[in-house]
């Protein structure tokens, strides 16, 4: 089950998501969100446990958990939807006059 996680701390690391998660089970990838110009959390992530039972678990112990003066929640991550690009439409070369 993927789980998102908010409102952590930009100075909050993987491995202190990751020790905070497998305190209740195995955690199969951990993903925290980066701003690549300042190099710190945008303040979210996503943890992925295999076992849903664990992860639900992790999200009840863990929603609303102060973390490094920030009180964080954990939800189950709803699937994305692709937006379409507009490389997915193409111009026709017979609309030009």
């Amino acid at each position: 089950m993927k789980l998102l996680i908010r409102n952590l701390n930009r100075t909050t690391t993987e491995a202190e998501l990751l020790d905070l998660f497998e305190e209740f089970g195995s955690v199969q990838s951990l993903t925290l969100v980066r701003d690549e110009d300042a190099n710190l959390s945008k303040g979210f992530g996503f943890v992925n446990m295999p076992k849903a039972g664990e992860a639900k678990v992790a999200m009840q112990n863990l929603n609303g958990k102060i973390i490094a003066g920030f009180k964080i929640r954990v939800k189950k991550a709803e699937p994305t939807v692709e937006s379409t690009t507009s490389d997915d439409v193409e111009a026709s070369d017979d609309d030009e006059v």
